[in-house]
């Protein structure tokens, strides 16, 4: 979805402004009184309504067709979900909660991988966990071992990986290696909330590699401004079906539409006579 931001001295100028270069449909998302000088402007970010209407589908898009992946129906694997992203960004505390909420996968027989060998502490909270839910665990060290990592996870229906969080300058390896050899059907794409916007598509380059199909927004509970989340959101410009905002385990995954799309604050009410 493309943003633009316009200023003016008063708010029916500056929406007058967006109508100009957006068009007669284009929608306010966001607006406030900002410092210009020794004095104040009015600051509105505005979309055109088509962009609106597809960020609204990104924010609630098609479940995953699991049935035809199942494991042990005519030699099929399980239907594999993968969750990449940054150092910090929660990845770990996700994969639980993918694992056992309600909203993802009632009824099926889950099973996790790790690929994150490389921060200390990481197979044992993801460990920890699976235990605690009784779920397999395989920890994969080497592409060698992906075929018998599956075998082992025969009759699960997901397969939820984990990978290691690396910063932009340090991408490559052989997790991701490891990543395509597993061929995902779904990559997750996770992302703090917290994340300047200016730096979304730096991201998105920097995972470009391991194809991430979805993105998924953690910490929504650290972001003072709401309007700040939906706008990384339609940054990231990838399907969205999850989002949380907190460690409670899986009580703080959500949604992804109901939850960010409402922070657009939407204004197609308002017009140049307001």
């Amino acid at each position: 979805m493309r943003l633009e931001t316009f200023r003016a001295a008063d708010l029916t100028a500056a929406f007058a402004m967006a109508r100009h270069a957006l068009g007669e449909d284009a929608m306010i998302t966001h607006s406030r009184i900002v410092r210009e000088g020794l004095g104040t402007a009015h600051e509105v970010v505005a979309a055109d309504a088509s962009d609106i209407q597809q960020f609204r589908r990104l924010l609630n898009p098609e479940p995953p067709r699991l049935g035809a992946r199942r494991a042990g129906t005519g030699g099929q694997r399980p239907f594999v979900v993968s969750l990449i992203g940054p150092t910090g960004a929660g990845k770990t505390t996700t994969v639980a909660k993918l694992a056992v909420s309600e909203l993802t996968f009632v009824g099926r027989e889950v099973g996790l991988i790790s690929l994150d060998t490389y921060r200390a502490g990481a197979i044992e909270q993801l460990g920890g966990f699976a235990d605690a839910a009784e779920l397999r665990l395989e920890v994969v060290f080497e592409p060698s071992q992906i075929s018998e990592a599956f075998k082992r996870l025969a009759g699960c229906d997901i397969v939820i990986v984990d990978t290691p969080g690396r910063g932009p300058k340090g991408q490559d390896g052989d997790w991701q290696r490891m990543l395509r050899q597993l061929g995902p059907d779904e990559t997750h794409l996770v992302v703090p909330a917290t994340t300047r916007l200016d730096l979304a598509p730096r991201l998105l380059e920097s995972y470009k590699r391991v194809r991430p199909t979805h993105a998924l927004l953690t910490k929504l509970d650290e972001v003072p401004n709401d309007a700040e989340i939906a706008h990384l959101a339609a940054a990231l410009e990838l399907p969205m079906r999850y989002v949380t905002d907190g460690q409670e385990v899986p009580a703080d995954l959500h949604p992804a539409g109901p939850r960010v799309f409402p922070t657009l604050t939407v204004a197609p009410e308002f017009s140049a006579t307001t």
